[in-house]
């Protein structure tokens, strides 16, 4: 995010009961490739770039930011969580003055169809309530990512509309720590 208003970033690792929510580390780079390169990842977000390209723009330690999650399983990364504010030049919005926080995903192949995703999103999201409550936070994904959009039902995410963008029909929804806990 770049403005996280009274939430100190990091946090303290954020744990589930499979996993942990942290900070990225040096050792996390080769993971960050990976999910930018695999074209299965990046069926839905643009395509993958290409890995030698990767190599050379990657940092050594890569996604140090605030609102970045890496999703830790056993020692090893499986995926990231980002926590950012929503371009305002961008459809999709539920204020007026637009900025709201989006949550985004993206985890490895082999981490597919176990529940890590929701697991971790969960968290995160429960994380973001309890620093900022009150604030909506919501998901934009293709409507033709099946997983992407049974992960938002799961997660309480609430359709606000639909729209075209980048060439796909586009489900927007948001996300209300009241509704869900409730």
């Amino acid at each position: 995010m770049t403005e996280l208003g009274t939430v100190v970033w990091p946090p303290a690792p954020i744990r589930t009961e499979r996993l942990v929510l942290r900070q990225s580390e040096a050792r996390d780079r080769a993971a960050f490739i990976e999910l930018i390169a695999l074209p299965e990842v990046r069926t839905y977000l643009g395509g993958p770039r290409p890995r030698d390209e990767l190599e050379r723009a990657v940092p050594e330690l890569p996604g140090r930011r605030p609102g970045l999650f890496v999703v830790d399983l056993d020692g090893a990364m499986i995926g990231t969580i980002t926590l950012d504010r929503r371009d305002a030049e961008r459809p999709g919005h539920v204020r007026p003055e637009a900025g709201e926080t989006e949550l985004g995903y993206m985890f490895l192949p082999e981490a597919w169809g176990r529940g890590y995703a929701a697991e971790a999103c969960a968290a995160a999201l429960d994380w973001f309530a309890d620093g900022l409550p009150g604030e909506p936070v919501v998901l934009c994904t293709q409507t033709a990512n099946d997983r992407s959009m049974r992960l938002a039902a799961k997660l309480g995410f609430t359709e606000v509309q639909r729209f075209e963008e980048w060439g796909a029909e586009q489900w927007f929804g948001v996300w209300s720590p009241v509704a869900a806990s409730g």
